[in-house]
């Protein structure tokens, strides 16, 4: 990898890494419009790393408030009632089906997985899935002729059976084009949960797994003979300063906005991968690292 595709790379990453538009699958396309070889999955958890820094920082005080309520209520019953003590409860459990998925899964997340049809195909799916989840929370939200509004779920009311189902929303990401935010948004939407709950629980839920990902794909990589660190270093530290101005951004945004701008994206991204697909411009295995 160059010092100019780490940049390029590094920017993709950080721009799309919390838009529900699957920054794996955005990587892999970049690569593969500019001739360059896949970046491959240990890219993609490495740079994850500087963008779930990103998350670390803009939602510090959440994260002290949740750790430090959790590890009390280790040893302290009446602090298991906390909502920020049961929040970090639910983030372990949240994080189960993708950590096993993940590792049982292995094999086809670096390999099969990658083949561009099946993210045109993921990117259409997951953004007609989302669209529909967000229309049906925008007629909840403002009622209608013969109905009036429905009060959608907050964070306070996630239970257990909510986080698990959360985050095998979450563990759909594995597969290029679902995206991590999108998938889990999309779950929590379906969930009746309200746009700003659904976007927090899946930037807090994504650091465990996202930390681990990374972390895990560091050591495989650090075994590795002449691996160049600069590059990969630099993309990771522009993919935490895009990736935070991001987050700010989309937590406005949702505020006031739906996600349908977010789905028209992907059918359209997706449509045009198949066209190019299908008229031989882009193969679909473009960008592949030679074995």
């Amino acid at each position: 990898m160059t010092w100019f595709e780490s940049v390029i790379l590094g920017l993709v990453q950080g721009l799309t890494e919390f838009l529900p538009i699957s920054s794996s699958a955005h990587l892999r396309l970049t690569a593969a419009f500019a001739g360059w070889e896949d970046p491959g999955a240990a890219f993609t958890a490495i740079s994850q790393i500087g963008t779930e820094t990103a998350v670390l920082l803009y939602f510090r005080k959440d994260i002290v408030r949740i750790v430090s309520a959790w590890a009390r209520s280790l040893t302290d019953k009446a602090m298991r009632s906390d909502h920020d003590a049961r929040m970090g409860w639910l983030i372990i459990v949240g994080s189960i089906p993708i950590g096993v998925l993940g590792l049982v899964f292995q094999d086809s997340i670096e390999g099969p997985f990658r083949d561009l049809r099946l993210t045109a195909t993921t990117l259409i799916v997951m953004g007609l899935l989302l669209g529909f989840a967000d229309r049906r929370a925008s007629r909840d939200a403002t009622g209608g002729r013969h109905r009036a509004p429905t009060q959608r779920k907050a964070l306070t009311d996630l239970n257990t059976r909510d986080g698990l189902l959360f985050g095998g929303a979450q563990a759909l990401a594995l597969i290029p084009g679902v995206s991590r935010s999108g998938a889990t948004i999309t779950g929590g939407l379906f969930l009746g949960y309200n746009r700003e709950a659904a976007a927090r629980y899946s930037f807090l839920l994504a650091i465990p797994a996202v930390l681990a990902s990374g972390l895990f794909e560091l050591k495989k990589v650090a075994d590795q003979p002449h691996i160049e660190w600069g590059p990969i270093v630099l993309g990771t530290v522009i993919a935490f300063f895009v990736g935070y101005a991001v987050i700010a951004w989309l937590m406005r945004f949702i505020t006031t906005r739906s996600f349908m701008p977010f789905v028209v994206y992907r059918v359209l991204l997706g449509l045009l991968i198949f066209a190019l697909v299908a008229f031989g411009a882009l193969e679909p295995t473009a960008g592949e690292p030679a074995h």
